[in-house]
């Protein structure tokens, strides 16, 4: 699970989420640039859309499909994803869920879309925003016994040959 954290209330204070959270450019406006800082250190600055950051139960979704790897569910990590990158040597990367990832937006419009899963929040580029990972965390449960190599390999197609 993810937590958001803010000095504004945001997400009638369930601020968390199982797959991830997004910055995201509000409407057609152009790209925005996403300054972002592991424990308060610089790691980029993403001249995109937007910028995912995903749990790996949510490595499969949203960040797979901007080219995010597949992160093994017991991993203890977030995927940094940026969600139409400027630059084309920008590349998702991995860090531990020990860390707090936080961010300054800047665009040509004040607002921008924050989610946390499908839920969302317009927010100004002056809020101060940081994620982390939640304190808590949520059983789920397995039906029909499938493991999570197994439906990686049925979802995916994964060594099947389609030409024959």
């Amino acid at each position: 699970m993810i937590h958001l954290e803010s000095r504004m209330r945001l997400f009638d204070g369930s601020p968390f989420a199982l797959n991830e959270f997004t910055l995201h450019r509000k409407d057609s406006s152009s790209m925005i640039k996403i300054h972002t800082y592991l424990n308060g250190e610089f790691l980029n600055t993403y001249w995109a859309d937007g910028l995912i950051v995903a749990t790996p139960t949510g490595s499969t979704g949203y960040s797979l499909s901007c080219n995010g790897p597949v992160v093994f569910p017991d991993s203890g990590s977030f995927v940094i994803t940026p969600v139409s990158p400027h630059n084309l040597n920008i590349r998702p990367i991995v860090v531990p869920d020990n860390n707090i990832i936080s961010f300054e937006v800047e665009g040509r419009t004040d607002g921008f879309l924050c989610t946390l899963d499908s839920r969302r929040e317009i927010v100004t580029k002056e809020i101060q925003i940081a994620v982390k990972k939640e304190k808590f965390g949520i059983n789920l449960i397995r039906l029909n016994e499938n493991n999570f190599l197994q439906t990686l390999r049925d979802k995916l197609s994964w060594g099947l040959d389609k030409r024959n």
